[in-house]
């Protein structure tokens, strides 16, 4: 049982190593600006514009069961006047950053696990490196840079629709005054709650792209490996969001 459990734990380390140093070398690429804008572009509106119901639906439900959850409840203590304010802090903070990059975990994530594992196992991967090109310059970073740009853009539309989604279970489901809410909101919520979750957003995207991409250029095993990069790339993404959330939460709003 031990040999097994050292056995996993040296793999979990060479992986971090391998995907440490995957990421080094496209931030390396990406400072040089050796890529396809084309690519870069066609990705973007792939992450960005064609993740955007998805992100913005999740999002104005969280809101809204979010609301009945605490609204209700703040109003039997004395404490409805805080609704919007707690809403705010909660959305921008949390919510938002978090749940969006979990939705993109799964959407285009594993995506991009599949797509690069589909061509490593056809021997796609190999054919570039023997035309003597690079596949992280022309398949990682346009994903990683896509990536990086477009989720905090969804996630300012998500603290939007997630805020005003509370807004309104908040005033025309619990009768929350809607000047209350509001005025708690602006006296509560902060700038640095804001650009905290924007930056996290940031980081999330890295992750997101990098191991996604990993997943796929490390795949073998025919049909059967692709899948298992794709559901590996999902919850190694997973684990490393909730992760990174927690110390980023440390950092950026401990007061």
């Amino acid at each position: 049982m031990f040999d097994d459990i050292g056995k996993k734990f040296i793999e979990m380390l060479e992986e971090i190593g391998d995907i440490t140093i995957l990421f080094v070398q496209t931030l390396l690429y990406s400072l040089r600006g050796t890529f396809s804008f084309r690519d870069l572009l066609a990705q973007m509106v792939r992450v960005g514009i064609d993740s955007m119901p998805v992100a913005v639906v999740t999002a104005a439900f969280v809101g809204m069961v979010f609301a009945v959850q605490i609204a209700s409840e703040f109003v039997k203590f004395g404490a409805g006047n805080v609704v919007g304010g707690v809403m705010g802090i909660a959305v921008a903070r949390e919510l938002a950053p978090a749940l969006t990059a979990v939705v993109i975990a799964g959407r285009v994530g594993s995506a991009f696990a599949a797509e690069i594992g589909t061509m490593a196992v056809t021997e796609q991967i190999d054919a570039i490196y023997a035309m003597g090109s690079d596949p992280i310059k022309h398949l990682v970073v346009p994903r990683v840079i896509a990536s990086t740009f477009m989720l905090p853009i969804l996630t300012i539309f998500a603290d939007l629709v997630g805020f005003f989604g509370g807004y309104l279970v908040a005033v025309y489901v619990i009768g929350i005054n809607s000047f209350g809410y509001m005025d708690s909101a602006s006296s509560f919520l902060s700038m640095n709650d804001i650009t905290g979750g924007i930056i996290k957003a940031v980081f999330f995207g890295m992750i997101i792209s990098v191991i996604g991409c990993y997943m796929g250029l490390k795949t073998k095993g025919g049909a059967k490996g692709v899948g298992e990069a794709t559901t590996n790339s999902v919850v190694y993404s997973l684990m490393a969001i909730f992760v990174a959330n927690y110390f980023m939460s440390l950092i950026l709003f401990k007061r």
